[in-house]
This record gives C-alpha cells, sequence and structure tokens, in this order.
C-alpha cells in the first residue's frame, strides 16, 4: 500500500508540475499578446523611422529621386563646408544657457508662491497654469505683435512710463532674449511639477526647522532643495532636451534671424528637409543634422545623469 501511495504521491506531483508548466506557458502567451500592440506600434512609429533616418542620413537624398549612398559625406559637410551649421549649434546652446537656468528659478519661484496658504490661491496657480493649456500657434503669434518695435504694445508702455524701448526680435542682440521671453511664457508645465514636489515635503521638516529657529533662506537651502533634488534633476534634463528641440518659436517670431542669431538648430533642420518653394530638399542632409542632434541630446541627458549624485539627495540606505 505504501508503494502504491507513493506513486500516486509521484504521479500527483509530476500532474501538478505539468498543470503549472501549462499555466505559466499560457501566462506568458497572455502577456507577449497583451504587449503586441505597443511593441508593434514601437517599431512602427520609433525603430523603422530611427533606422531609415540612419540610412538617410548616408545618403543623398531628395524626396523624389532614388538615395544616392554617400556614406559621411554629409556629416563632413555639415563640420567642414555649411556656413550655417556653426551659427546654428551656437544659437542653440545659446538659447539653451539663457532658458533653462530662467525657467527652472521662474517655474520654482512660482511653485513656492502657489503652496502657500492664502485667498485665492487655486485662481493663482490657474491663472500661472493657463499659458500651457492655450494654442502655441496662436500665443506666439500674439507675442510677435506685442514685440513689434514700432507699435507692439511693449514698447507702447515703455514709452508711455518714459523707460527705454528696444527692437526686440528685429535685433540681433536682442533677437534670442526676445526668443526666451516669449518661451517662458509656458512656465506653468515646470511650476506644476514643482508644486508637486514642494508638497511631498514632510511638514515634520519644517516644524523642526522652526522649533531650531532656521530662518527661511537656511530652510530653502536646507531643507526644501534638497528634497525637491530628484525632481529638479528630471526638471533640468527635460527643460534642456526641450530647449535643444526648440522649433515653434524661433520659427514664427524671427525664422531665423536676423541673420543667423535665432536659427537654431531645429530650424535648419527644418529649412533643409522643407525648403521654400524653388529650393530642392536635402532630406539626407537634414537627416545627418537630426542625428548630430540626437547625438548631443543622448550626451547632455548622460552626463547630468552622471554628475546627479553629486547634488540630488536620496532618502535610500544601503
Amino acid at each position: 500500500m505504501s508503494r502504491v501511495s507513493a506513486a500516486k504521491t509521484s504521479v500527483g506531483r509530476r500532474s501538478a508540475r505539468g498543470g503549472m508548466s501549462r499555466n505559466a506557458g499560457s501566462d506568458v502567451k497572455a502577456a507577449y499578446l497583451f504587449i503586441a500592440p505597443a511593441m508593434i506600434g514601437f517599431f512602427v512609429f520609433v525603430g523603422y523611422p530611427l533606422v531609415r533616418s540612419f540610412y538617410l542620413a548616408l545618403t543623398k537624398y531628395n524626396g523624389l529621386t532614388d538615395p544616392v549612398f554617400v556614406g559621411l559625406g554629409n556629416f563632413r559637410r555639415l563640420f567642414t563646408t555649411d556656413p550655417a551649421f556653426w551659427p546654428a549649434l551656437r544659437a542653440t546652446g545659446y538659447l539653451v544657457v539663457l532658458y533653462v537656468p530662467l525657467s527652472l528659478i521662474l517655474g520654482l519661484a512660482l511653485a513656492m508662491f502657489c503652496n502657500q496658504r492664502f485667498a485665492g490661491v487655486r485662481v493663482v496657480r490657474t491663472l500661472a497654469y493657463l499659458p500651457v493649456v492655450l494654442p502655441a500657434i496662436a500665443t506666439i503669434t500674439l507675442w510677435k505683435f506685442i514685440l513689434d518695435p514700432q507699435v507692439g504694445l511693449l514698447n507702447t508702455v515703455l514709452d508711455r512710463l518714459g523707460l527705454p524701448t528696444s527692437l526686440w526680435l528685429q535685433s540681433a542682440n536682442t533677437s534670442m532674449p526676445s526668443v526666451v521671453l516669449v518661451m517662458l511664457w509656458g512656465v506653468g508645465a515646470t511650476m506644476i511639477i514643482f508644486l508637486a514636489a514642494l508638497q511631498s515635503v514632510p511638514t515634520e521638516l519644517y516644524e523642526a526647522a522652526r522649533v531650531d529657529g532656521a530662518g527661511p533662506w537656511s530652510v530653502f537651502f536646507r531643507i526644501t532643495l534638497p528634497m525637491i533634488s530628484p525632481i529638479m534633476l528630471l526638471q533640468v534634463i527635460l527643460q534642456t532636451t526641450a530647449a535643444l528641440q526648440t522649433f515653434n518659436q524661433p520659427k514664427i517670431l524671427t525664422n531665423g534671424g536676423p541673420g543667423f542669431s535665432t536659427n537654431v538648430l531645429m530650424l535648419s533642420i527644418y529649412n533643409n528637409g522643407f525648403p521654400t518653394l524653388g529650393r530642392i530638399p536635402q532630406l539626407g542632409y537634414a537627416s545627418a543634422q537630426v542625428w548630430v542632434l540626437f547625438v548631443i541630446i543622448i550626451a547632455v541627458i548622460a552626463l547630468t545623469a552622471k554628475f546627479s549624485s553629486l547634488w540630488t539627495y536620496s532618502d535610500t540606505s544601503d
């Protein structure tokens, strides 16, 4: 009887293992089935265009005839003979240097103000975030009229107040700061993320600091800033990558001028790939510019992440 029982137990275990393996196999198939739409979408809309653009970057292609393979010819032209590439790279770097710190400082200042308790704070938050949801092209066009040096609202107000006016978008010295000014119109997106970070800081820390007699600046630099530093890192990456890909504001406000002062890299890519009537598209050359921009963005993200441990706070312990 003991042998029969042992045999039954062994068969039961094998059948149980077989049932588990069959269930595991069906679970794996179901998992693949669920992720299939996302994977198909990734390969169709991201993977294939990425590979195709890299191939086109190695060709001479105008979108009408078959691509002609030229190897690294487009990249050699970029770095050696194109008179517009280095000014576009400088303009892009200038925009990043101006916009990213200002957007972080202004967004954090607005978030700290909106994190206070006072009557009408929800209205203030709504007004600060409202520009983010307004139509971008319409608001940028409106700003173009506001910054007009002849009949623009801004110069009119400055003149009435007896303050000096400016050429704004029509001067090479002030065109990029003017573009950055319009970009800061949407700083509410930065503010809302900082606001969420500020509201997640434990209030016990602030109470302990008040008991110890810490001042506002000490509280900010010793409690608030370290506690929101991971979100600050996220914002640095997001704002930098967004600034490197800026297109709408330079295109609508200045179309890259005066001269090459606001001809950022994305605008240069657009002008080469989709030129005005009468010019032949240079899609292969534009693809090479896209890959240069892609490498720059990856390098910026990698360097930021590499040195983030030097200034970000983490409460996890080994």
